[in-house]
């Protein structure tokens, strides 16, 4: 008989803890977390999302894909910009699979864009990035997709000279003060060019 009543009273406090852990780890802390986080980064918390319009165009922080030539190419990417399997291909810089890949993209920049076959192309319109979601490219990548853009849109020597500014204005500094390049947001890219008239 007291051997069930110690079972009954320990399962009383197994279950006792499990309903103090789970209001405490599953709803108080992720609450404050929340919280705070909403007060500090709201931004951030929700995503760095873009929106024009009140519409939600996608987010700062996450690439996707630009297939018509009226807009800026993004940074090829291996999961084909789908967060939820974050990463890179893994290939060895030795991988003729990669050498195919990096062939076949540096054919497609330059026949897209009509540029000279010995034009050095930016690595990152080459190579996918680590985590297949890189929304930035670098200042010299949008450069040589200008005049593809210009042409699909029928545009004149103005609004060619606007969308160069636009390149530099939206060009932020390297990331850590003085490693690494300039790059600019491609989906910030492409929401100017639909502004300039």
């Amino acid at each position: 008989m007291s051997k069930d009543r110690n079972g009954l009273q320990s399962l009383a406090v197994a279950l006792k803890i499990f309903l103090v852990m789970t209001l405490l780890t599953g709803i108080l802390y992720p609450a404050l977390i929340t919280g705070i986080s909403q007060i500090t980064w709201s931004n951030q918390a929700d995503g760095s999302l873009i929106t024009e319009k009140g519409r939600v165009m996608g987010s700062s922080l996450i690439g996707q894909p630009f297939d018509s030539a009226i807009y800026f190419s993004s940074r090829p990417s291996a999961i084909h910009y789908n967060p939820l399997p974050s990463g890179g291909s893994n290939l060895a810089l030795t991988n003729r699979k990669l050498k195919s890949f990096v062939q076949e993209r540096k054919e497609s920049f330059i026949s897209a864009n009509q540029l000279d076959t010995l034009i050095t192309i930016p690595s990152e319109m080459l190579f996918a990035s680590a985590s297949g979601l890189d929304p930035h490219i670098s200042p010299e990548a949008a450069r040589l997709q200008v005049d593809r853009i210009v042409k699909a849109r029928k545009w004149g020597a103005g609004q060619k000279q606007e969308l160069l500014k636009a390149i530099d204005d939206l060009s932020g500094k390297p990331p850590f003060f003085c490693l690494g390049n300039k790059t600019v947001n491609v989906l910030l890219l492409n929401l100017t060019c639909d502004q300039i008239r």
